[in-house]
């Protein structure tokens, strides 16, 4: 009984864990260029501060349209700032997310300094801002893709094309259902769905979600309202029923939406909608449907069919009956490839003299750019710090993705069976850049090709780049390398051409660079003062092994220290004997004073015994009684 109570709770539990409307969603809303966090009305949406995400510069915004948020700064970015400006969020949880971005204007756009740009995430080029977006009050103010995110991070990157400067109000990143939109086999993490255009049939304003009050997994979504197809062709119908089935998993539909919609007339019974679109391109196309219609009470009063382009693509639809009564949601879904540039939905009666529909959602299928290997990555961000690129290079999000914006002077190839792009060229010659190769460089380890000839990089060059087997031209000509050339580089078998001139470097050429000169290879090492032993180079000096040197070394050592022991010995006694000479030179008053003293009392004492001896011989002896 325990344990099956036991496997009970464990069910509960991991049913739940999985089960995304018992939890809240992740989502992050950024105001870009502001300092501090922001609320807005009506629904008091929490805007985080931009801090910390990105280069450019802040500014007061000028919102472009009534769908923009409430927002009063942007982040723009001039080309000063170079080609390619990102921003880098971390710590997104792995999963799917529908990513939004607001366009904003530093100033009221002209002609000429209207900001044309392109939008990339995760890598995958998903929007191009044409000409004239400004002075529209719709989707064009805003860019929305549906991604998954795996490695915790989101970058989403601004391309500028060279008319004015990409200017951005807000960022949103909201999680949505693991399952959401799901379209068919194509379907997943190979492919990203673009927002084309979101349509409320009958609805007379555009809400988003949060308007409806809409279930959070659905990322809060925009609905542009539509009040008519055209020419009374149609008539606006709504209801305050509820509607079953609206906000079912994966899509969370708000309710709200089958709420409204478009019915056909007597004077046209087709209804017909035409879009503009981008053309050789593949659509996913989402039509809600609900019966609302009084008139329309049970199965088999209202049936048609529904062509795309002139294409039936369904038949006999009957709301009520596939939905599961009146008042229900139902919910239709084909991809479409678009050779032209329009797309038209044709709802043609085939029972009943009506049609009807709710909404209408339409996304461009694009396929998910593969990125650069993360090592590759990481070894050219060094090489930009150690190297000081100027900014104007830009060198920011993926080197190789989208392909139509790769990193200046970065060349990329594919790996099919890895999947990934990979760097097999730099060109990075007369660039004014300056510091040291790092050690780095080798994690490029795809590289055939580079050129960093004609600046002021310094340093020794780095004995990793030997480890860069595919290696097939190397340029480092007038520079400021200094030291020997690595032995490494003589392992370098698939070099071709190897310029080293106009540098500082010194000592032997590796024997094994010398050994091919004649088999096909171009080398050059003139203009380095120290370089020897190839033909054309100054003769080398007898040639020592590592022992040797070592040995020499230690030899120079040893008696150095023997000269500076006897130095210091010499000096030590050669003070002594100052201090000595200083200080009888201060005590000589005193010792010849004294010593004169002497010599007068042994004088004196000398001549008063010659004086009595002489006394006593002239006298006799003395007699004592």
């Amino acid at each position: 009984m325990l344990t099956s109570l036991t496997l009970f709770f464990f069910l509960i539990v991991f049913i739940t864990s999985f089960t995304p409307s018992h939890q809240a969603p992740y989502a992050l809303r950024i105001s870009c260029g502001a300092r501090n966090d922001v609320h807005t009305a009506p629904t008091n949406t929490l805007w985080y501060r931009d801090f910390g995400y990105s280069g450019g510069y802040f500014t007061n915004a000028t919102r472009p349209s009534f769908i923009t948020p409430r927002l009063s700064t942007l982040r723009y970015f001039p080309l000063s700032e170079g080609p390619e400006n990102c921003y880098h969020i971390d710590r997104v949880p792995h999963g799917h997310y529908s990513v939004r971005v607001f366009f904003g204007l530093v100033r009221d756009p002209t002609f000429d300094n209207e900001p044309l740009f392109d939008v990339s995430v995760e890598g995958t080029l998903v929007y191009s801002l044409s000409s004239g977006w400004s002075n529209h009050d719709d989707e064009q103010a805003f860019v929305e893709a549906l991604v998954f995110l795996d490695d915790g991070t989101a970058s989403i990157c601004f391309h500028s094309t060279g008319h004015g400067d990409p200017a951005v109000l807000s960022i949103e990143i909201l999680q949505v259902g693991n399952n959401a939109y799901n379209f068919g086999p194509r379907w997943g993490k190979g492919t990203v769905l673009r927002t084309h255009k979101r349509l409320s049939c009958g609805a007379m304003k555009p809400k988003f979600d949060v308007d409806y009050s809409g279930n959070h997994w659905g990322g809060d979504r925009f609905w542009n309202s539509i009040t008519t197809f055209g020419q009374s062709s149609d008539k606006a119908i709504t209801t305050t029923k509820s509607i079953k089935l609206s906000p079912n998993v994966p899509n969370y539909y708000p309710e709200a939406l089958y709420q409204t919609g478009l019915a056909s007339t007597d004077n046209q019974p087709d209804l017909t909608y035409t879009m503009d679109v981008d053309p050789n391109r593949n659509y996913s196309i989402w039509l809600h449907f609900a019966e609302i219609d009084p008139l329309v009470t049970g199965e088999g009063q209202r049936v048609f069919e529904i062509l795309i382009n002139g294409d039936i693509l369904f038949e006999e639809i009957d709301i009520v009956k596939m939905s599961g009564g009146i008042n229900s949601a139902l919910v239709l879904n084909t991809t479409v490839a678009v050779s032209g540039r329009s797309l038209t939905i044709t709802l043609q009666p085939v029972k009943g003299s009506h049609t009807i529909i709710s909404a209408i959602e339409i996304f461009e299928i694009v396929n998910a750019e593969a990125k650069t290997l993360i090592d590759e990555v990481r070894a050219l961000h060094k090489l930009k710090s150690a190297l000081g690129l100027p900014l104007r290079f830009g060198w920011n999000g993926d080197p190789c993705v989208p392909q139509q914006h790769p990193w200046s002077g970065v060349d990329c190839q594919f790996d099919s069976a890895k999947v990934k792009w990979f760097i097999d060229g730099l060109g990075l010659d007369n660039q004014g850049l300056r510091g040291s190769l790092p050690d780095d460089i080798s994690k490029l380890s795809h590289l055939q090709h580079m050129n960093l000839s004609e600046n002021s990089i310094q340093g020794h060059i780095p004995s990793s780049l030997g480890n860069i087997a595919s290696l097939e031209v190397l340029d480092l000509s007038y520079n400021f390398f200094n030291g020997s050339i690595p032995e490494s580089l003589g392992g370098l078998t698939s070099v071709r051409i190897l310029n080293l001139n106009g540098n500082s470097l010194s000592g032997k050429v590796p024997a094994a660079l010398g050994g091919r000169l004649l088999h096909r290879a171009s080398f050059n090492f003139t203009d380095n003062r120290g370089l020897c032993g190839i033909p054309g180079l100054p003769t080398c000096g007898p040639h020592l092994s590592a022992g040797a040197k070592i040995g020499i070394a230690l030899g120079a050592c040893v008696g150095l220290l023997l000269i500076a022991t006897c130095l210091t010995c010499w000096w030590k006694r050669r003070q002594n004997i100052l201090r000595t000479q200083q200080i009888a030179a201060r005590g000589a008053p005193y010792a010849k004073a004294r010593t004169q003293f002497t010599r007068d009392v042994q004088l004196s004492r000398h001549n008063n015994s010659h004086d009595n001896a002489r006394t006593a011989a002239e006298n006799g002896p003395i007699l004592l009684s």
